[in-house]
């Protein structure tokens, strides 16, 4: 199977989001938030792994480029 390096992180992208809109709605310690949370770290372990051979250069640049299209997250107090 072959994967795409920006479906891979577009996929990441979305899932970070929502993990981010469940914290801001149920807090950051809530099963939901922290399942999206785990999630999301496999995804982007997955995405370190698979493209680990890639230049250095080239995965910075995309999660840079991921970062910044990031929302900032809201702490509700």
């Amino acid at each position: 199977m072959q994967y795409d390096s920006r479906l891979m992180l577009d996929e990441i992208q979305k899932k970070r989001e929502k993990m981010i809109e469940t914290a801001n709605r149920k807090g950051f310690t809530n099963d939901d938030t922290i399942r999206y949370s785990q999630e999301l770290d496999q995804l982007i372990y997955e995405y370190q792994c698979l493209f680990s051979n890639k230049r250095e250069d080239e995965m910075r640049l995309n999660f840079r480029q991921m970062m910044f299209i990031i929302p900032q997250v809201q702490v509700l107090a």
